[in-house]
Order: C-alpha cells, then sequence, then structure tokens
C-alpha cells in the first residue's frame, strides 16, 4: 500500500483529507501520513498566492521524505472587503489568532453590509510533488527544485455569502458563517457528508484525482510499491470543486 505525505501539522486537515478521498474515489488504497507524523518541519508559507504555497509546501515535504507529496493553501475571499481575507485568512484577526477571533472581525468589517453585497468565496490551490528520480508516468514533468518536482496542480472554488452570525457546531475555520451558493445552511450547519463532497478543497483533490492515480503505483517510494487497487484514487477526478 502505498504512502503518500500531506503537507501538514493540522490533524483536522489530515482526517479531512482522507475522508474526501474516500467520498471521491471509494476506499481507495492509500496511505496518507501528515508532515508531523513523519517529523518533517512545519511546511512554510511564505508564497504570495495560495498555488505558490501549496507548491512550496509540496516540494518541501516531497524532498524531505522521499514520498509523494500532497499540499494545499486555501482561504477566505470577501468581495465587499476586496478579497480579504484572502492568503492570510489563517492570521486574520492577528498571529495566534483563532478561528473565533477571525469570525468576530470578518463580522465586524461587514457589519451593515447587506445579504445581497456578502458574496465570498473559498478558494483551495492544491499540488502534488514527487521526489527527484522517482519513478512516475513518463512525460509527467515539472518544475522543481531541492529534490523533488511538482507534476500536478489544480484549483478548486466554493461560491457563497457570508452570515451574519455564526450556525453550526460541524467543521471549523469560516464554516460557521459561510453559506454555499444554493443553500439556506452553513457548512457548520451542512456538516462532514455535504462538505466532503463540495467543499473548494473536495473539488481542488477532484481535478487532481487523475495525476494522483497515475502516480499511486511509484508513490511509497523507498517505502515501497502499491498494491492494485491503489489505482482507484481519484477516478473521479473530473468532479465538483468545493
Amino acid at each position: 500500500m502505498a504512502e503518500v505525505v500531506v503537507a501538514t501539522h493540522n490533524p483536522g486537515k489530515l482526517v479531512e483529507l482522507r475522508a474526501i478521498l474516500e467520498a471521491l474515489a471509494g476506499a481507495p488504497e492509500l496511505v496518507l501520513r501528515s508532515s508531523a507524523e513523519l517529523g518533517l518541519p512545519v511546511p512554510a508559507e511564505r508564497g504570495s498566492s495560495f498555488a505558490e504555497n501549496a507548491r512550496a509546501k509540496a516540494l518541501q515535504a516531497a524532498a524531505a521524505s522521499g514520498r509523494a507529496a500532497i499540499a494545499d493553501d486555501s482561504g477566505l475571499e470577501v468581495d465587499a472587503l476586496g478579497g480579504a481575507p484572502g492568503i492570510g485568512s489563517a492570521h486574520y484577526a492577528g498571529e495566534g489568532a483563532d478561528a473565533e477571533a477571525n469570525n468576530r472581525k470578518l463580522l465586524a468589517a461587514l457589519a451593515g453590509v447587506p445579504w445581497g453585497r456578502r458574496t465570498a468565496r473559498f478558494r483551495c490551490a492544491v499540488a502534488l510533488a514527487v521526489p527527484v528520480g522517482a519513478a512516475d508516468e513518463p512525460g509527467a514533468g515539472g518544475a522543481g527544485t531541492g529534490g523533488a518536482r511538482i507534476v500536478a496542480e489544480a484549483e478548486g472554488v466554493l461560491e457563497g455569502r457570508i452570515a451574519e452570525a455564526p450556525r453550526g457546531e460541524a467543521g471549523f475555520g469560516y464554516d460557521p458563517l459561510f453559506v454555499p451558493a444554493g443553500e439556506s445552511r452553513t457548512l457548520a450547519e451542512l456538516g462532514a457528508a455535504y462538505k466532503n463532497r463540495h467543499s473548494h478543497r473536495a473539488r481542488a483533490l477532484a481535478a487532481l484525482g487523475e495525476a494522483l492515480a497515475r502516480l499511486v503505483p511509484a508513490a511509497g517510494g523507498a517505502a515501497g510499491r502499491a498494491g492494485p487497487g491503489a489505482a482507484g484514487v481519484g477516478e473521479r477526478g473530473a468532479g465538483p470543486r468545493g
């Protein structure tokens, strides 16, 4: 069974990625290990875009682990705030601020803004990297650095609006405030099953799925090759973005 590194020290994100891949592809023969589990450094986020951060984190994890690595970077873009909090979503209320503080700041910034102008979107960029010399698909190449190279990238977007108060207990981050287009409930009210199929991260991973499936037989690197069932990951790669 192949191992793929998820470039994160956030246990909640690892759980969500596992659930998303299972929802997209049934029961893939794939083991996801976080950077934290492997004792790798905390992924750096110094880029000027979600895509730049995803690339950098994937390259770092693949080079350090000798395995294929997935990384993502995501955030919330609110039109009435000129796209803020954007790439700074995790620290919107300041370094070390928690989700409640970020949500309070967002609601304060939107005070008095009517429902029709509270449009927003979650955006997620994902990147897949392999160590230099890995036996991946011929011609899959791409730019690389530090002993690894990017072989695939994708983006997912979920459109919606910002509620006037937090609602729901599921999810994390801005989920209690975000109402997806066509819904009346927030992501935190809609729950994990909805989010794992329709979120921005789910849509980005679905778009990346075909490339991940091609790499699965070689993804284990020094750890070994995957069984035949591993190729099932990403067979629904044309799925939605959310």
